[in-house]
């Protein structure tokens, strides 16, 4: 055997075993990735059936809780207890609805709030009148600012309703700059100004508005109750740009 026979043969075996190595190392890339597939997959497959579980539990307490509050609110002789029964009914339903549509634009959640509290007001013989302006604009909220937005217009209305007895309500929404002002009037007795901030509800109002990075005041209504006044930065349109509430 010559010399450059040995060395052809040499080096043919020392590339089949490079050859070997490289297609090992690439099998095992694969098994990992495939590995790393399954259990995506797998993962996606349990969030899939949590979130499956999560909607069909909600169901089921709407059905069966929600059905008891219905019957406590339109049964019960007292009228506190069957406004409690209906705020509480209220947030069971407005749950359920936002496994199916936690986040909207703005304009849809505005919509949203307005249905909601006609519902509500119209069953305690409370008028609504709504006033909005045309020229709101509409981005996507994300899930915990419309949930902020809900909580605090229905402070608002129970605020109103029940402490105060009101029996109209005044809803203003506007757009001033990148802020939207939303402002509560009813006309019942007002609020004291040293309760003001002073009570559960009123503290988480001011704690939601932070989180939105806005502010919320309460003054004195045009209409003979209190004013809840709410500025909110407006979040940025896509593509645009937006700026907070100066400090």
């Amino acid at each position: 055997m010559t010399l450059w026979l040995v060395l052809a043969v040499g080096l043919l075996t020392a590339g089949l075993i490079a050859l070997g190595i490289l297609l090992k190392r690439q099998q095992a890339a694969i098994q990992a990735l495939q590995a790393s597939a399954d259990s995506l997959s797998s993962a996606q497959s349990t969030q899939e059936a949590i979130a499956s579980e999560r909607d069909r539990i909600y169901r089921d307490l709407h059905d069966d809780i929600g059905g008891r509050l219905l019957t406590l609110a339109h049964g019960s002789n007292d009228p506190e207890t069957a406004a409690i029964a209906r705020d509480v009914l209220q947030d069971l339903r407005a749950v359920v609805s936002r496994t199916q549509a936690a986040e909207g634009s703005l304009l849809e959640i505005l919509a949203q709030i307005r249905d909601e509290m006609e519902q509500r007001l119209d069953t305690m013989g409370v008028a609504l009148i709504w006033q909005q302006t045309a020229d709101i604009p509409d981005p996507d909220l994300p899930e915990a600012d419309a949930l902020h937005l809900y909580r605090i217009a229905r402070e608002a209305i129970t605020n109103g309703v029940r402490h105060a007895e009101a029996s109209r309500i005044r809803v203003r929404v506007s757009a001033a700059a990148d802020l939207l002002l939303i402002d509560f009037t009813d006309d019942g007795e007002g609020m004291p100004p040293g309760r003001v901030g002073a009570g559960r509800g009123t503290a988480s109002m001011r704690q939601r508005a932070e989180e939105l990075h806005g502010d919320i005041d309460w003054n004195p209504g045009t209409e003979g109750g209190t004013k809840v006044v709410l500025r909110v930065p407006i979040p940025p349109s896509e593509g645009g740009a937006g700026s907070g509430i100066p400090a």
